[in-house]
């Protein structure tokens, strides 16, 4: 009868029986080398190779390119390229969408097809007058003080100079005005009648933002002035100005004409705008 203790000796006889392995040189059957082994070294010895090359393979996936090959493993330079490819999306996206903004007000300068606000300058003035009188200006001993202390460091400060930021118009054309500025009826502009290829000037200093044709007011420039504003001349018989260029106030832009199909004569439409919305252009020059 076979015990539970014999079976446990067979096992360890087996595990523990020494085997010769030899490696013969196959013609002169001369030993080259020996050694001994048993079945529980073999063992041990297979189990702590294949830890050791689980470990080697998983140090190659982890720290050499190898890890791009495998299927569902993602590289880390591509994740870096595809957020910055993303970040830059985003800001083309935000470009497109101002410049969309841009040409649709642009749009709307040349088919006339905005809201009017009427600007009554006298009210306005009267209203800062009245404004300006409740005020007291007479200066307090810590505001005197602070100003002579001021005026000491500016006098020998050589980055400071006097700047004055605003628009001053001059007409660009001369000439009997034919039809006013009507927000009524959609004439956002006035239309001044004077001789054909007359001189057009640029009302003041600004950037050509359009120079081109359109089918009802022919030859078309607009500029684009500080404060947000613009002026836009229409109806020229040839424009000297192109799409980009800076010109000054006073400036040769076009030529008076008669082109597009909304014309009855020669004569220089001109609008004005300011943050978007027209405005009357007699409220701020004289064109007699």
């Amino acid at each position: 009868m076979v015990t539970k203790e014999n079976r446990s000796n067979k096992i360890k006889k087996k595990l523990l029986h020494k085997y010769r392995f030899v490696v013969l040189n196959e013609e002169t059957f001369e030993e080259r080398f020996s050694f001994k082994l048993n079945r529980l070294n073999v063992f041990v010895f297979s189990t702590l190779f294949a830890m050791l090359l689980i470990a080697i393979t998983a140090l190659f996936i982890a720290f050499t390119p190898l890890r791009e090959y495998i299927p569902g493993y993602s590289s880390t330079s591509l994740k870096k390229k595809a957020t910055e490819l993303s970040y830059k999306t985003d800001s083309l996206q935000n470009i497109i969408s101002v410049n969309e903004r841009y040409l649709t007000s642009i749009r709307k300068v040349l088919s006339g097809d905005v809201e009017t606000v009427n600007f009554n300058k006298d009210s306005i003035l009267e209203a800062a007058k009245k404004d300006v009188a409740m005020i007291d200006f007479t200066p307090s001993k810590q505001d005197s003080l602070l100003r002579e202390k001021v005026a000491r460091e500016d006098k020998y400060n050589p980055l400071i100079s006097a700047t004055e930021i605003g628009v001053v118009f001059f007409a660009p054309v001369k000439g009997a005005v034919s039809e006013g500025y009507n927000p009524q009826a959609k004439h956002f502009a006035i239309d001044v009648v004077t001789v054909k290829n007359a001189p057009v000037k640029a009302a003041a200093d600004g950037t050509v933002i359009f120079a081109g044709w359109t089918p009802n007011t022919g030859n078309v420039i607009i500029l684009k002035h500080i404060n947000n504003t613009i002026t836009a001349y229409k109806h020229n018989a040839s424009l000297s100005k192109n799409q980009g260029d800076i010109v000054k106030g006073g400036e040769v832009i076009a030529t008076v004409g008669n082109t597009g199909e909304l014309t009855t004569g020669p004569h220089l439409h001109f609008e004005l705008w300011r943050e978007g919305y027209p405005v009357n252009p007699q409220d701020f020059i004289d064109f007699d």
